[in-house]
């Protein structure tokens, strides 16, 4: 099903004519000096004309830094797969936003390892109970490890796994939950 899928990169996405033409048309109009090319405000202008945001220094300088030093802008071909991307990028966030929301049955903002479960259960109902805990608790140790925290897989006396915290022995108080920011 679609949950095979989640941890894929976006795969290729291909425009339909409206919006390509779309594309051509903010491309064409941003160019206001009608140099077949979009300066970095042109470019920025068109980013807020087909995403409704301003991008930020940071995304405008990655972008600049790619073009062909030897123009003056970015190019109406060099654009488009620009845009093809965000769009890609966009619509992988979408479909990975529109998963979580449908495994996050009491609208919580994150999984609990029994949601994890039943997710699983729906999707895999093959798959072990085993690598469903490695899954989740690597799944939590990254996105603990990205909140600064060192999380290790520690084995406790009765023989139950838990997450601790590698600097200490005791397990995590957030063990149990993984939380998806929209």
């Amino acid at each position: 099903m679609f949950f095979s899928q989640a941890g894929a990169r976006p795969r290729m996405w291909e425009a339909s004519p409206s919006e390509y033409k779309k594309w051509v048309e903010v491309f064409k109009a941003c160019d206001e000096e009608n140099k077949g090319c979009l300066s970095r405000e042109n470019f920025k202008v068109a980013v807020v004309m087909l995403f409704g945001y301003k991008p930020s220094k940071i995304e405008a300088d990655a972008v600049m830094s790619s073009v062909d030093p030897n123009t003056s802008g970015i190019l109406l071909k060099e654009f488009l797969d620009i845009v093809r991307k965000k769009k890609e990028a966009q619509l992988y966030r979408n479909e990975i936003r529109h998963i979580f929301t449908a495994f996050d049955r009491h609208y919580r903002g994150y999984l609990t390892l029994e949601d994890f479960k039943k997710a699983f259960k729906q999707v895999a109902p093959k798959l072990s109970e085993r690598i469903i805990l490695e899954v989740f608790s690597r799944l939590l140790s990254k996105l603990l490890k990205s909140k600064g925290v060192q999380a290790k897989r520690r084995q406790s006396a009765r023989g139950q796994y838990y997450l601790g915290d590698s600097r200490t022995s005791r397990p995590l108080k957030y063990s149990s939950i993984l939380v998806y920011t929209l």
